[in-house]
């Protein structure tokens, strides 16, 4: 028995504590195609499967990365809101929520706004990520994205938001709703400005969000297949009592039917987004004569 306690046990022990200790997270399954994907390999494509192109969700550090010169941003603070103003409680107490959304992603909220050079251009970028509660709309939220609008106004620079929602966050009630016309009250005076708005809508964009700020920009863009509606799709169905097309709310279905500007490849976004501001800006590039060392500077549009 006592080689069998000191000798057997611990070598069968170290076997399955080893195993233990293996991430389960190296590997990723695609949603679309069922790909397995090393995650090293699915990170440096930006989470976009090598396989079918489907594009996975991105998180707010990757996609500010991904879009601001050599990953260089400063983050905007946000001023803090009430954090349960109505007591809310379902399954769970909404501050518990929130504390555990918060150790989920290491995020304040839903919404993470920065500010930084894009193709040299001085940018305000907010980004609502999926992860953090559905990416819903609450009092903290719209804060962040009047915040934007206010930081692109004292800079004059433009402002890109890309959305990821489910709507408006039920456990604020119409403090929630609010935030729709708040946040179009503050688009309305980057409008006034001259100031680009620009959204990309990124799956899934639904609800209050889509009736609200995701659909005001001077420009809309749009994630190849992303899902793109304000109800579900059996919602709908159930109420006009007709079978809807397959690609219904899809993004390719939205651009047919003349609801966003242009779908854009992860890939192509951000030299997209840095040609737009740049011709909306009146900011063209400088360019070099063949052959010399001289800039020449192409002549601004005419307004």
């Amino acid at each position: 028995m006592n080689w069998i306690n000191n000798v057997v046990r611990p070598k069968i022990q170290r076997v399955f504590k080893k195993r233990e200790q293996t991430p389960d997270n190296l590997w990723h399954k695609c949603g679309n195609c069922g790909e397995m994907i090393f995650h090293r390999d699915l990170d440096a494509a930006m989470r976009v499967c090598p396989s079918c192109d489907h594009h996975l969700r991105l998180g707010t550090k990757e996609r500010l990365a991904s879009i601001f010169d050599n990953a260089d941003y400063q983050i905007v603070p946000v001023n803090g809101v009430t954090l349960d103003p109505l007591k809310f409680r379902d399954q769970k107490k909404y501050p518990d929520r929130l504390k555990e959304a918060r150790s989920k992603t290491g995020r304040d909220d839903a919404v993470t706004v920065a500010h930084g050079p894009l193709d040299g251009v001085e940018t305000v970028v907010a980004v609502e990520d999926f992860s953090f509660m559905g990416g819903s709309l609450g009092m903290a939220a719209g804060e962040a994205i009047i915040r934007g609008a206010e930081t692109a106004l004292e800079k004059k620079a433009p402002y890109i938001l890309f959305t990821a929602a489910g709507g408006a966050r039920m456990q604020e009630g119409i403090l929630s709703l609010m935030q729709m016309p708040r946040t179009t009250v503050a688009i309305q005076l980057l409008r006034e400005a001259g100031l680009p708005f620009i959204v990309v809508l990124t799956d899934p964009t639904t609800g209050g969000v889509l009736a609200s700020y995701a659909m005001l920009g001077d420009i809309q863009i749009a994630e190849p297949k992303a899902l793109i509606g304000f109800s579900g799709r059996r919602v709908i169905e159930q109420t006009i009592r007709e079978k809807l097309p397959a690609d219904f709310q899809l993004a390719e279905f939205q651009f047919e039917h003349g609801m966003i500007d242009m779908i854009v490849h992860r890939h192509k976004m951000k030299e997209t987004l840095a040609r737009i501001v740049r011709l909306m800006t009146h900011r063209p590039r400088n360019t070099r004569q063949a052959g010399t060392n001289v800039p020449v500077t192409l002549p601004a549009p005419a307004p």
